[in-house]
């Protein structure tokens, strides 16, 4: 750099003023070099190639490349990783973000092993080169045009994080995933089956999903270890570690694919990559077969082979995993003709179109079989294909369900560019029981064409079959589709085995999980099958289907997995099941009571696993609408609970045995007997049932069981469940009453569980019927309803039908669907905060009518109607008010909780460990903890709060500020541990997770675990109800002791009061969870009886985003048979008072002094459970508590400022006219409030008052309103002129008054001097009579006549004496 600038000098040397401009400039910028550095990068998508880029860095380069080059570049994620990382994908090609017929996908994954990275960098090279030589370079420009191309740079992101530069073996322990788990050993693999934990490896899952959506045709995985190109198969039968060539079908072609690499690779090719490892290692033209190399069952290249249509194989780059950063130029220097070449390699072969004959329709999922090679390729949705093959003649056949297949004989496939080959299928049609097609001249092509010209492709003439008079020609009609070939009765194991089969066989469609245990244990199994099956779409109804409620019925079973095997296997051939799949989401769990099922037998008439293991009818132990439940709530009963409430079903039915018929609500009535009891859509529930029975060839004759029950008969196959019988604390009903969802329930065999053999005539009855009950999900009306304004749909909107006590609610993105018989209706939409709107609607009975609704707020946003200015929002606000978005939604928020997980170790922790465990978080995470001591207890143990936030030691004004709480009560300390938790799990998250790291950023969180440490010393584990440790050392039941005003004390506050009340009354919180023990439900505030409550419904809303984040408090069930509560709690919240009702409580004193709600949160029916069932309370209690952190961002917020913007300090905010709360430092203040419309009104000393309305939204982050004062230039209530006018007027006339009364005195005055002075005048003159007088007399007529006020003190006095 010094030469540099001597250099510089010299050459400037006669610009003597050029440089004394220039020399200071260089001087005063500290450090040359790196200004030079920073001055030569003009263009910030320029590769360097010597460095590493992280997560962060990876996310910003791939962002801005695709910002660069929009023609033909678009970023998307596939999935996320472990610990939430995007999974990147670029995608290469002309018009990125559509989907072209014609051109072949191909795709390059890198960084599958984290430890292995120079993968990693090279692709990032290969995308940065390919976009930037797009348009310049002629093979670079020809390869785009004419190929689909994507590339992730790495599948695992979460493993290259934690590996370290320079560690060439991998020991630093990035190669496996976030769970441990090595990704390219978990891939359903050809021996082995599928992996047996999904939820582990999200990375695999998203790549199956991937690779099932894309058909790719070429593929590449980029590893490091070594220097060679390895082909399938990656492993064999026997396993045999190393030594056995597995060779697949397609090996000389893989072997070709293999060569094409390494013979551009100048190391590579060598076969000879003498790497410190393995000195001695050799490959053969730098190839290997994977199994000869080394066994890898569960890889990536052959799940693509086998199960993806894409050819793979693996490229390992590098003898070091993680070289120094130095060498990426020379990597990429050695791959990147390599890298090209085998994308080049991706138009070989033959690729053309499968298409009808008669129609001209693309064929999806048609077969293309090469004779010779026992492997077949399937068309794309757009009926286009492409089938790599080296040079040769080959024979062609396709073939695809419904239609004839078509061979071409003797097509000669060259060197260079895919031969095109196109086919037109015959359809099968069926004349009189005989199946003929359309016949048609098939013209052979071995046209050689340019993959992007598709002009000179084969055509087939076709060829109507001639017809007559009598037998005139007759066109195609749908084909026969595949029908279940498996009847027989599947054991729970059996059972999971073919759910299992069925996931892993068609992964595009289907998604396999658990919806929660049985009691002994077994997985209550849904399978979901749709088109995008994991997640609900926007404006795609939810449709359900659940059997084997009763153990012993059995059929319901049976047949929803022949249904599973009948929707998989037409998929994509069938046009009805086709359409149902795509249009609809389709859950199904085969069995509720796998307990009971285990325990029945064939034929048994003792109705033996009916009920479950506790010995409960699962149908009679729903919550019912009029008669309370007295038996525990059961754990079958609480997952399908709980799974509704997660998902907005539509339509659904309850299958059962015993009888046929269809059963609609409501099963019982007000009364108890057995009579018509009928729900407000009672005609909708009879069109259902219909539905139903009219499919069915037995049902619907009414007589069902004419052999068992001969005088029973239901007319149409149909009856209302009370009419029939009644049943308290049914399913159906449940679901009528409590969701979005109509369930009805079907009796589908006499004999509950009928021998195997009987199986197949029952799909015969029941197939049609249940396709028929999908279809009438997708009638009604259904639509979004939005804000009006911005487009954004608004969730828990209710949608109400004029006539029908009914109502149905929007889901998160604003999406519904009411089911109405044909007519026409007047439909309402309202919402919190928005004026209703009434559209009229006639619906039909073929479809569902699209009825939207955009509704406006009541009040127009309040940042239009602040009166002030707000500031400017800066990307960092965005970002949350969109985080904040995300986390309200369901699904946000469980990608929380599972990108968060870890691993636990509880146990329970006395005050000296406590104070040490959160020592070693302060001193792991300085950066954002803080310790408080806020006092100490009577033993003087220290009662701790530790503060989390990205700036502990400093003021934020601006941010929320939240307090959790625990162990006020001594022998419940649950909340501790779950506190404690709670707080690692932020602090480990910290700068891993980006929404932890966002959400820490701007809040500041307070936990004190602890408020009682001398009770809990004195606790004793396994007590459920024990008091022993209750109190504090004084005895004193703490939360009896918050007094806030001394006239309610008796006697001065307990240290741990003392201490809670002055951190209550100094911090400015925004809102606080208390957890405590020995129920399960939450409590709002007041715990003193109250007439009313200020804000009820805020808290009511606040606690039940707590209730209805966790598994089990939502329900209401509170019966806690260790302490004899027994009951239920709409929603499992209550205002404490009506629990029980006392004085002094914490939440009270939060209330009215601290201007801060608090809710208190029950954990559990134990007081102090075993250590082992805190794992179990932590993963209930999870989602719940980072709910809190989400909820503390809504409400509203703002700021309060004078005229020219100076902040008014302790501002009096008061919000509906009855909360109140006050400015902080800088004028800002914050509030919660349940979502609607709202007032608010700020008062401050010398100011006028503002008010104004505003609406709080839903699902987002706080409204803002800025408040700007004006000087208050009221007087007594008046405005200032009229005061100042009036009080110069009154003094005006004071004046003027005066004057008059000091002009009349004066007169009066004068007269009075006048006659005295005449008096002494004629003194001599009146001596003699005088003197006759008395003394008294004379001084009297002085003093009182003629007394002026004039006279002397002295005249005074003697007058006063006399």
């Amino acid at each position: 750099m010094v030469q540099i600038c001597r250099d510089l000098l010299t050459t400037l040397r006669p610009r003597v003023p050029l440089v004394a401009f220039l020399l200071p400039l260089v001087v005063s910028l500290g450090d040359g070099r790196l200004h030079l550095i920073r001055n030569t990068s003009t263009d910030d998508t320029v590769e360097t190639y010597n460095k590493y880029y992280n997560y962060g860095n990876l996310t910003e380069r791939l962002q801005l490349l695709a910002q660069k080059y929009p023609h033909i570049a678009n970023l998307s994620s596939i999935g996320r990783s472990v610990e939430g990382r995007e999974l990147w994908v670029m995608r290469i090609t002309v018009d990125p973000n559509n989907d072209t017929p014609g051109k072949p996908k191909f795709k390059y994954v890198g960084n599958m092993h984290g430890d292995e990275t120079v993968s990693r960098q090279v692709l990032v090279y290969l995308v940065e080169y390919i976009m930037s030589k797009y348009g310049k370079e002629p093979r670079i420009t020809e390869l785009v045009n004419n190929t689909d191309i994507y590339i992730m740079p790495s599948m695992n992101p979460d493993g290259f994080e934690k590996s370290k530069e320079g560690d060439c073996p991998g020991y630093a322990g990035g190669r496996s995933n976030g769970n441990g788990k090595d990704l390219n050993r978990n891939f359903p693999d050809q021996y082995d089956g599928t992996p047996t934990e999904p939820e582990k490896i999200p990375e695999v899952m998203a790549v199956i999903r991937w690779i099932q959506e894309k058909k790719f045709v070429l593929s590449g995985n980029l590893h490091g270890g070594t220097v060679v190109a390895s082909y399938p198969f990656d492993d064999s039968a026997s396993h045999q570690r190393s030594g056995h060539y597995s060779q697949s079908e397609d090996d000389s072609l893989f072997r070709y694919l293999a060569l094409v690499y390494s013979q551009k690779h100048p190391v590579m090719k060598t076969g000879e990559p003498n790497c410190l490892e393995e000195p001695s290692e050799t490959f053969k033209d730098g190839i290997t077969n994977g199994a000869e190399w080394y066994d890898v069952p569960g890889g990536m290249q052959d799940y693509n082979y086998l199960y993806g249509n894409c050819l793979e194989i693996t490229m390992e780059l590098s003898c070091c995993k993680y070289p120094p950063a130095s060498e990426l130029q020379k990597e990429w220097d050695l791959n990147r003709e390599s890298l090209l070449a085998y994308m080049e390699k991706v138009h070989i072969g033959v690729r053309g179109f499968v298409k009808d004959a008669v129609s001209g329709a693309a064929i999806g999922n048609a077969s293309i079989m090469v004779a010779g090679i026992r492997h077949n390729l399937t068309s794309a949705k757009y009926g286009d294909y492409y089938r790599l093959l080296l040079p040769g003649t080959y024979n062609f056949t396709a073939v695809a369900p419904g239609f004839l297949p078509t061979t071409f004989n003797s097509v000669q496939v060259t060197e260079g560019k895919a031969t095109e080959l196109n086919f037109t299928l015959a359809p099968v049609v069926n004349v009189a029981g005989d199946t003929i097609a359309l016949t048609t001249t098939k013209v052979p092509s071995t046209i050689h064409s340019d993959a992007t010209n598709s002009s000179n492709s084969s055509q087939t003439e076709v060829v109507p079959p001639e017809g007559d008079e009598k037998n005139p020609p007759v066109l195609p009609t749908v084909h026969e589709p595949i029908q279940p070939q498996e009847f027989r009765h599947h054991s729970y194991a059996d059972m999971k085995l073919f759910l299992w089969r069925y996931y892993s066989e068609f992964p595009s469609i289907t998604h396999l999980h658990s919806i929660g245990h049985s009691v002994l244990g077994r997985e209550l199994y849904v399978m979901v099958i749709s088109d995008n099956p994991s997640v609900h779409e926007h404006g795609e109804p939810e449709f359900k289907y659940v059997a084997n409620m009763h153990g012993n019925e059995v059929v319901g079973r049976e047949l929803l997995l022949n249904l599973i095997e009948y929707l998989c296997r037409n998929y994509g051939t069938d046009p009805e099941v086709t359409w149902l799949v795509n249009s609809t989401r389709i859950h199904i769990m085969p069995s509720m009571n796998p307990d009971g099922y285990e325990s029945a037998s064939e034929d048994d008439k003792e109705d033996k696993g009916r009920n479950n293991s506790n010995n409960i009818d699962l149908n009679r132990n729903f919550p019912d609408q009029f008669f309370p439940s007295t038996e525990p709530r059961q754990p079958e009963t609480i997952a399908v609970m709980n799974w509704l409430k997660r998902i907005p079903f539509v339509l659904s039915a309850n299958l059962h045995g015993g009888s046929l018929v269809v059963n609609y609500p409501f099963d019982d009535g007000k009364d108890g007997l057995s009579h018509y009891s009928k729900s407000p859509d009672d005609a909708v529930f009879q069109q259902l049932a219909r539905a139903y029975s009219q499919e069915n060839p037995l049902m619907h004759k009414g007589h069902p069981c004419e052999d068992m029950y001969p005088g029973e008969y239901f007319q149409d196959g149909i009856t209302n469940g009370a009419q029939w019988y009644t049943v308290t604390g049914g399913m159906q009903d449940w679901n009528y009453v409590n969701t979005n969802c109509f369930e009805v329930t079907i009796e589908q065999s006499c004999v509950k569980f009928p021998s195997a053999k009987e199986l197949p005539n029952y799909w015969e009855q029941n197939r049609r019927a249940l396709l028929q009950f999908i279809h009438q999900v997708h009638t009604g009306v259904k639509g979004t309803v939005s804000n009006i304004d911005d487009g954004t749909g608004i969730p828990n909107a209710t949608i109400r039908v004029d006539g029908i006590d009914h109502a149905v609610t929007t889901a998160l993105t604003g999406d519904y669907w009411r089911l109405l018989i044909p007519g026409t209706y007047s439909i309402t939409a309202s919402a919190n905060g928005y004026k209703p709107m009434t559209i009229y609607a006639t619906v039909s009975n073929d479809r569902a009518e699209v009825l939207d609704f955009r509704l406006k707020l009541l009040y127009t946003d309040s940042t239009s109607q602040s009166s002030g200015p707000r500031p400017t929002q800066n990307p960092s606000e965005k970002e949350l008010q969109s985080l904040i978005k995300e986390l309200s939604l369901d699904q946000g928020l469980n990608e929380l909780v599972s990108s968060t997980a870890m691993d636990n170790s509880f146990r329970y922790r006395r005050s000296k460990d406590l104070f040490a465990f959160l020592r070693g978080l302060l001193l792991n995470f300085p950066q954002i903890t803080f310790l408080h001591s806020l006092g100490q207890s009577v033993e003087y143990r220290t009662i701790w709060a530790l503060e989390i936030s990205n700036k502990p030691t400093e003021s934020e004004p601006s941010e929320p500020k939240i307090r959790f709480v625990a162990g006020i009560h001594g022998n419940a300390p649950v909340g501790t541990e779950l506190l404690l938790e709670f707080a690692t799990c932020l602090c480990i998250n910290y700068g891993k997770n980006p929404a932890i790291t966002k959400l820490i950023n701007e809040t500041r969180i307070f936990i004190v675990p602890s408020i009682n440490p001398d009770g809990r010393e004195q606790a004793v584990e396994k007590q459920c109800t024990s008091t022993q440790g209750m109190t504090n050392f004084n005895a004193k039941d703490l939360d009896k002791n918050f007094f806030g005003n001394a006239s309610q004390r008796k006697m001065e506050p307990e240290p741990e009061t003392r201490a809670m009340m002055n951190f209550i009354l100094n911090k400015g919180f925004t809102l606080s969870v208390a957890l405590d023990g020995g129920s399960l439900l939450l409590l709002t505030p007041y715990d003193k009886p109250v007439q009313t409550v200020a804000n009820e419904d805020t808290l009511k809303h606040l606690a039940s985003v707590y209730a209805n984040n966790h598994p089990k408090m939502h329900l209401g069930d509170t019966g806690c048979s260790n302490n004899g509560q027994i009951g239920n709690v709409v929603d499992g919240v209550m205002r404490a008072a009506e629990r029980q009702s006392h004085m002094g409580s914490m939440k009270d004193f939060s209330m009215d002094f601290g201007h801060c709600p608090e809710i208190t949160v029950y954990t559990g029916c134990c007081l102090f459970p075993p250590v082992d069932q805190l794992p179990t309370l932590w993963a209930e209690n999870k989602k719940a508590l980072l709910s809190m952190l989400v909820e503390v961002h809504k409400g509203v917020r703002g700021v309060v400022r004078d005229k020219s913007g100076k902040p008014i300090v302790g501002a009096m905010i008061v919000l509906n006219k009855e909360v109140k709360v006050f400015t902080s430092e800088d004028g800002y203040f914050r509030a919660l409030l349940v979502p609607g419309s709202h007032s608010i009104e700020a008062i401050a000393e010398g100011y006028q008052h503002h008010h104004q309305e505003f609406v709080v939204p839903s699902c987002e982050a706080a409204s803002f309103i800025s408040i700007e004062f004006d000087m208050d230039n009221r007087i007594f209530g008046l405005p200032r002129e009229f005061v100042v006018a009036s009080a110069a007027a009154s003094m005006t006339a004071l004046v003027v008054t005066a004057c008059i009364i000091w002009c009349v005195c004066a007169a009066k005055s004068n007269r009075q001097k006048d006659g005295f002075h005449r008096l002494r005048q004629h003194r001599d003159d009146y001596e003699d009579e005088i003197r006759l007088n008395s003394m008294g007399s004379k001084k009297s007529l002085l003093a009182h006549e003629f007394q002026d006020e004039s006279e002397s003190d002295e005249e005074t006095l003697y007058a006063n004496k006399i």
